[in-house]
């Protein structure tokens, strides 16, 4: 039976989706990591928040574990280039938690505009000191936002409802989508120049690490002010603690830390500076979110096979995944096809999908040629690891659709070069569900892959196919089909064989010996 394991806190409710979808479920919050080590390997499923380290020593124990679920965004505390490696699939909720996170840091920029955590410390404790809390209106000033994807845009959205002036830097975000929102798109030096309240909504990645610095707050307007409710590391601390001490920066509101929990922290003890401990998600109906939505990716994953929010494969929904079923059968015996034929390395691989198949969502399609191609190499891949292990071992790999049918409905081919030589086949689908090879190296040819089959290449000469029955039959295997094509009359063949059981070594290599035949391969799918 199907089992997850939840070690954080997730609510009932999010229990009881596991279970009426049929999967056996155990609920163990604050797990120690020793015993998480020593439980894991008997589950599919990991479930958590932020509290459980999804570390090394972890996966390493995973055995059977196919997908960890993470309720909310961030995944800092799961290694998922391990993950990857292992085949396990790490799904987050980036949706459940941006309302939350977006209010969070419009709170954020009013407490910092009204100074409302040090006048509230002040006449609490006894004191009226109105005239030393003097505060800066919202309406007519620039909000310039980093990074514009789900939570950016919500805040740009509750900021243009205030009255702002929205400007943002985000190289993923188009022209047009920008024109949607109402916002305008800037370089990162313009919005530096205009903004009045500068607010992070960036993922934390190699080019986003420190982008504000010393030298970035040297290009920003005398006074402004600073909230980051994104991720730690997007600011540099020590650089914001001298701004701040030098009242070019204004003040800064910051939700989330370089190192977390922070106990200390140079931006500490300043009247400027707001700082609460990474709440954004922080509410009780995104907690509920995020927990229910992650209880059901999951459970979709372990029963149906869609793929929704993950970090580390394509996504597929529960619709699409019926529909790609056949294909992604088709599509991972044509790169084993080719990949048990390789036997040097891997340069270039091209997937072309026309007709039918060239509507569908193809990625995981590509996914499953890929690992198809390389298992035979490797003792250990999925559709999870194959994309990671080709861009590890730097073969290029590149996809092409054309939905026009050509000779067949729908097609794909795979097209593989190696060190020493190029080499393709393609496949359809029969009845809609049945995968066929259709050619070989330009050659038609028809065939129904099976366990055991063996792959000839031969002059087109008379008697190859009766030395090739007999020797066979000599050696006690049955043909269960024969399938041939050749590109001319006289010229090259290639033969597709299902036999009932393997060759020996030794009776491989007496039809490896037979007149005309160039190469024997035996074959298994």
């Amino acid at each position: 039976m199907t089992k997850v394991l939840i070690s954080d806190k997730l609510s009932q409710e999010a229990v009881e989706i596991f279970r009426d979808n049929g999967i056996d479920v155990d609920f163990e919050p604050g797990l120690p990591p020793e015993e998480l080590i020593a439980r894991i390997g008997d589950y599919d499923g990991l479930a958590v928040r932020s509290a459980t380290k999804v570390t090394p020593d972890v996966l390493a124990a995973a055995s059977q574990l196919k997908v960890i679920g993470r309720a909310g965004i961030g995944v800092d505390n799961i290694d998922v280039p391990m993950a990857t490696a292992n085949g396990v699939v790490v799904m987050n909720t980036p949706f459940g938690n941006a309302t939350t996170t977006a209010e969070h840091a419009i709170a954020m920029m009013f407490a910092l505009a009204r100074q409302l955590p040090t006048a509230n410390s002040s006449t609490q404790a006894g004191k009226w000191e109105k005239s030393r809390f003097m505060g800066r209106e919202i309406e007519g000033k620039t909000l310039g936002l980093i990074g514009c994807g789900n939570i950016g845009s919500i805040v740009a959205d509750r900021a243009q409802g205030l009255r702002m002036k929205i400007v943002v830097h985000d190289p993923y975000l188009s022209q047009d989508r920008a024109a949607d929102l109402g916002i305008e798109k800037l370089a990162l030096d313009d919005l530096f120049a205009r903004a009045d309240f500068i607010s992070l909504h960036a993922p934390l990645t190699d080019s986003t690490k420190g982008i504000i610095d010393a030298a970035a707050m040297a290009k920003m307007k005398q006074g402004v002010q600073i909230i980051n409710c994104a991720r730690g590391g997007l600011v540099v601390e020590e650089d914001l603690a001298d701004a701040l001490d030098s009242g070019h920066v204004a003040g800064a509101a910051f939700d989330v830390f370089v190192s977390e929990p922070a106990r200390e922290n140079v931006l500490f003890g300043r009247e400027n500076v707001v700082c609460t401990p990474h709440l954004g998600a922080a509410t009780t109906e995104a907690q509920e979110k995020v927990a229910l939505q992650v209880a059901q990716q999951m459970s979709d994953f372990l029963l149906t096979g869609a793929v929704t929010n993950a970090i580390n494969m394509p996504s597929v929904s529960a619709e699409e995944a019926p529909k790609l079923r056949p294909y992604m059968v088709l599509a991972e015996q044509l790169g084993s096809f080719a990949g048990q034929l390789t036997e040097t390395g891997i340069t270039t691989v091209k997937i072309d999908f026309e007709g039918h198949v060239a509507t569908l969502n193809t990625r995981p399609l590509a996914a499953a040629v890929l690992t198809g191609l390389l298992r035979p190499m490797l003792d250990a891949v999925n559709m999870v690891s194959a994309p990671s292990i080709a861009r590890d071992r730097n073969i290029s790999v590149t996809e092409t659709k054309n939905e026009k049918p050509g000779d067949y409905e729908t097609l794909i081919r795979l097209s593989v070069t190696t060190e020493r030589q190029s080499r393709s086949v393609a496949g359809t689908l029969f009845g809609g569900d049945r995968a066929r090879i259709v050619d070989v190296k330009g050659i038609g040819i028809e065939a129904e892959l099976a366990p055991n089959m063996l792959y000839i290449t031969n002059h087109d000469k008379p008697g190859v196919i009766g030395n090739l029955g007999r020797t066979l039959g000599d050696a006690g295997i049955n043909i269960a089909t024969f399938h041939l094509g050749r590109a001319n009359e006289g010229g090259d063949a290639i033969a597709l064989l299902r036999i009932d059981q393997p060759l020996a070594s030794g009776d491989l290599q007496a039809v490896a010996g037979l007149p005309n035949i160039l190469q024997v391969k035996q074959l298994a799918f």
